[in-house]
């Protein structure tokens, strides 16, 4: 079980790697564009707020890497915080902006979050 919820909370820290990046990088190329199903000049205009956001994604998955250097107490409490904050921004996320959120980012944490629990 304790390989399972290491193996997910390493995924979700990966997820969230790749979320920076499509945000901070990739935004208003065509990838980006495609990803988003929005247009270059939609995409121009909310590239900075992009960026702030692929910013906040990459603190989350820099917290979840750092839970697997720290000691084990302290990795349990990272996981769990980090986890539910993942888990809640997923839900704003799917409220405010698409749905697709809440499997994309909010199912992948609670997910990781019941297992690093029943591993402890």
């Amino acid at each position: 079980m304790q390989i399972a919820a290491l193996a997910l909370v390493g995924l979700v820290a990966l997820l969230h790697v790749y979320f920076m990046i499509l945000e901070s990088f990739l935004w208003a190329t065509p990838f980006g564009e495609k990803t988003f199903k929005r247009s270059h000049e939609e995409q121009m205009q909310t590239k900075a707020l992009a960026q702030n956001q692929g910013l906040y994604n990459g603190f989350l998955a820099a917290g979840l890497v750092w839970s697997f250097f720290a000691a084990p107490d302290m990795a349990f409490s990272l996981r769990l915080f980090f986890l539910i904050c993942i888990a809640v921004a997923g839900v704003v996320g799917a409220i405010t902006a698409d749905k697709k959120i809440l499997f994309l980012q909010t199912l992948p944490a609670v997910i990781a979050l019941a297992l690093v629990i029943v591993a402890r």
